[in-house]
């Protein structure tokens, strides 16, 4: 960030100040975290669903800021200097807007219901071969992250890739207003956050918001494949580049192959690799290069930023043993995202069996037991040798892979981690492959653990109680 004075930031946030008599202050960081303010920070106190920042506010000036922002009419009682304001999530809005008219940098919104994470990752990767710039820390993605990510930016930053999240109409708008996005990338859409969406046309109407903030000097790339995307794109006023396998997308993929690990395509008789642990991530390789492209950089330059992707925790990461693999796929769930689960467990070489462990997908409303049928189905013609299902929703995903013809004894529902568990602990066997997936709230992770565990203790001699084994 760079250097923010005081002054400054009361005209922007409409705010009036206490205990602060030298208007020359600068700030460099922002920090809403009271346990990582460092000397010269400022202070942001956000009032959150657990906890309260204005508790905090002491404790951040001990750790040595030079001033905080609060409410007023704070009930907690509060001294030292201090900026206040009348509502501290929107005025970092409000700052995080201010900050962004100064800056040159070209920003790249990314939204979509599948994938974003590794598109914002991916267009880092390969823009970084050229230029210099940064991207929305781990899931800042909302009303507070976006600022924060944007207040991160410098004046030497070329360029800024921000992801977009939204669980209503209105909410990608009220983003776009704030980061002024020049370019924007959708991935594909599905069925997501429909409790609170209501209907997979509010979800499209939502996530086209970021194709109407955009500037008619500006551009889109979106993920041509996707039925949904050619009438989202009418609502653009600059042009849109849609991306894909299919005739008729500006930047087509062909001669695609992927084997574990490596995933290989041509644009135009270039060809390209990176590292993918999945076909399905080639959407969002493509997305990259076609903003690369956009923006002039070369086929060798584009090539290098592929080679420097690196994937992220939880999202069809590949651990593997001299026993077995496991394919920890566990950072979330939507039924798009677990039918690409179901094509890299498919696609994945190996002797053994396959093994799919899911958790319920959440947030699905009304929608909860179809969207479950469908997936047991969908595992069910991919060649899954045995499906383990895991939640509220376990009997619904059976009762769509039994329908599709999987054969019962392969098929198995738990309610509690201990019996899924005992059950995994019968199935597997050297040389299989497991993925495992949920959505969030489910902790599915505490699988990969256990897994994890279970072939430490096997590779020791250990044969110990299934029960003595289950992660907590």
């Amino acid at each position: 960030m760079d250097p923010v004075r005081i002054t400054e930031l009361v005209a922007a946030t409409r705010a009036e100040t206490a205990g602060l008599t030298v208007d020359s202050i600068a700030v460099t960081r922002v920090c809403v975290d009271s346990r990582l303010v460092e000397p010269g920070d400022l202070f942001w106190a956000l009032r959150g669903k657990q906890q309260d920042g204005h508790n905090f506010v002491a404790e951040a000036m001990k750790r040595g800021a030079v001033a905080a922002v609060v409410e007023r009419g704070s009930k907690v009682s509060l001294t030292g200097p201090r900026v206040i304001v009348a509502d501290t999530t929107r005025a970092l809005a409000h700052l995080a807007r201010w900050y962004r008219s100064r800056l040159e940098t070209l920003i790249v919104g990314v939204t979509g219901s599948v994938g974003k994470t590794t598109a914002r990752e991916m267009l880092h990767a390969v823009l970084s071969a050229q230029h210099r710039g940064t991207r929305s820390p781990r899931n800042f993605n909302n009303e507070i992250g976006l600022p924060l990510s944007l207040l991160q930016l410098g004046a030497k930053d070329e360029f800024g890739v921000l992801e977009l999240g939204a669980a209503r109409i209105g909410d990608i708008r009220d983003l776009c207003a704030i980061a002024a996005p020049e370019v924007g990338v959708i991935t594909p859409i599905g069925k997501v956050h429909l409790k609170t969406f209501g209907t997979l046309e509010n979800i499209l109407q939502g996530k086209g918001e970021l194709l109407e903030a955009l500037p008619k000097h500006g551009f889109a790339v979106v993920a041509g494949d996707d039925d949904f995307m050619h009438p989202l794109a009418r609502r653009a006023s600059c042009p849109v580049i849609f991306v894909g396998e299919r005739a008729g997308n500006q930047v087509r993929a062909t001669d695609v192959e992927f084997q574990a690990g490596k995933l290989r395509f041509s644009v135009d008789h270039q060809r390209y690799e990176l590292p993918a642990p999945a076909r399905h991530y080639l959407t969002n390789a493509l997305c990259a290069l076609a903003v690369a492209r956009e923006i002039g950089m070369s086929p060798a330059a584009i090539a290098e930023g592929f080679s420097r992707f690196v994937g992220q925790p939880g999202r069809c990461m590949i651990e593997r043993s001299a026993d077995y693999t496991i394919i920890d796929d566990t950072y979330n769930a939507s039924p798009l995202s677990m039918r690409a689960a179901c094509l890299c467990l498919r696609d994945y070489p190996g002797a053994g069996h396959k093994l799919l462990v899911v958790g319920d997908m959440l947030e699905l409303g009304d929608e909860a037991a179809h969207c479950h049928r469908e997936i047991g189905a969908f595992a069910a013609t991919s060649n899954v040798d045995l499906l383990l299902a895991f939640g509220e929703n376990a009997r619904f995903v059976s009762q769509g892979a039994r329908a599709a013809g999987m054969r019962s004894h392969a098929v198995a529902e738990c309610s509690e981690l201990d019996v899924l568990l005992a059950v995994l602990d019968c199935w597997f066997e050297p040389g299989d492959v497991v993925l495992v997936k949920g959505s969030r709230g489910m902790r599915m992770e505490r699988v990969v653990q256990w897994l994890n565990k279970r072939g430490a203790d096997f590779r020791r001699g250990h044969n110990i109680p299934t029960t003595a084994r289950a992660v907590a």
